[in-house]
């Protein structure tokens, strides 16, 4: 087959110019924006370019329109991958700066109750152990050798190391914290489909075992070590097992259905961007709790002074209800789509 460069080069000629100036439109702007159809016409461009440079190279012997032709779909190519990247960081930006944070704020009640039955908790944790010494023993899960040691022996053992007893484990550890904490707050939200009850039961327990070993640390005389070894982790940590009870009373409302007419399966599609969102927030701050109890947490005097770990951990809290709580008001902005 012999292709006939003329004829050829003549027909597709203007769709070239086309997408000549298409491309020097976008490459000329900073931050282009593109429509759908804008889009779809590029793509279509693009494709027709390409299949044009296949005949050329296959069939024609002119170097010059192969080369032309080479530089021209190069930069479609160019343009269309941008746009694509583009796309997926503004789609991921807007998403950590305004779904996230109007999500949980949008079921705010729900995570207040999540906070109050964990301080209940709490609160009931500290009272049993200072009516009775041996409840640490009744609550407490094997597994947890560092709770049940008194505070005296555990601080003099941590402050009496001097080299890194962590190193080379850090990794493992890690990823241990990160399966243990990511279950305890996924079967929060799972419970939630049992009307919330087992919801309530876990985050109550929790809190007392929190509230144990705050008793346990504060009477002790403790206290500066209580939150130099929590507060790294723990400002992240129980705030994400929050978010995962504020998920299981989400669902929980679903099953209700308190004053809806829709059917259940409606009120779980209702839901169910929520949830996603809520999900993927847990898994990124347990994560991070996880990387942080493992390679900060656990090193305490002399190798890393307490009042730096406290402030690291109180800064932490501080900025991550900041953000949860105060930014991403802007509604006009989601609606407003880069394309």
């Amino acid at each position: 087959m012999i292709l006939d460069l003329e004829k050829f080069a003549r027909s597709e000629q203007p769709h070239w110019k086309e997408l000549e100036v298409i491309l020097s439109v976008y490459e000329g702007d900073s931050e282009p924006r593109l429509t759908l159809d804008e889009v779809r016409n590029l793509h279509y461009l693009y494709e027709r370019a390409s299949s044009g440079l296949n005949k050329v190279s296959a069939f024609g012997h002119e170097p010059q329109l192969q080369s032309y032709l080479e530089g021209l779909v190069a930069r479609a190519y160019a343009a269309i991958h941008q746009t694509r990247d583009s796309s997926e960081r503004v789609a991921i930006l807007r998403w950590f700066r305004f779904t996230v944070p109007q999500t949980f704020r949008r079921h705010l009640r729900a995570f207040e109750l999540a906070a109050a039955l964990t301080l209940l908790g709490a609160i009931l944790g500290g009272f049993a152990l200072s009516v009775d010494p041996y409840a640490k023993e009744a609550l407490v899960p094997s597994g947890f050798a560092h709770v049940m040691e008194s505070p005296e022996e555990r601080v003099a053992k941590e402050e009496s190391i001097r080299t890194d007893q962590m190193a080379g484990q850090q990794v493992q550890f890690s990823a241990f914290l990160m399966r243990n904490n990511i279950r305890v707050s996924f079967l929060a939200m799972a419970l939630g489909v049992a009307w919330g009850i087992f919801t309530c039961i876990i985050l109550v327990y929790n809190g007392a075992l929190l509230g144990m070993v705050a008793w346990d640390y504060i009477t002790a005389g403790e206290t500066e070590f209580l939150l130099g070894w929590l507060l790294p982790h723990g400002s992240v940590e129980i705030p994400a097992i929050l978010i995962g009870g504020q998920a299981g009373f989400i669902i929980a409302g679903a099953v209700l259905g308190w004053g809806s007419r829709q059917s259940l399966r409606a009120r779980f599609r209702n839901i169910l961007d929520d949830l996603i969102t809520l999900v993927l927030l847990i898994v990124l701050l347990l994560i991070w709790a996880g990387i942080i109890e493992s390679f900060f947490s656990q090193y305490h005097e002399p190798l890393l002074p307490y009042s730096v770990k406290i402030f690291f951990g109180a800064t932490q809290l501080a900025a991550l209800f900041y953000y949860l709580l105060a930014t991403g008001k802007d509604a006009s902005a989601i609606s407003h789509a880069r394309s």
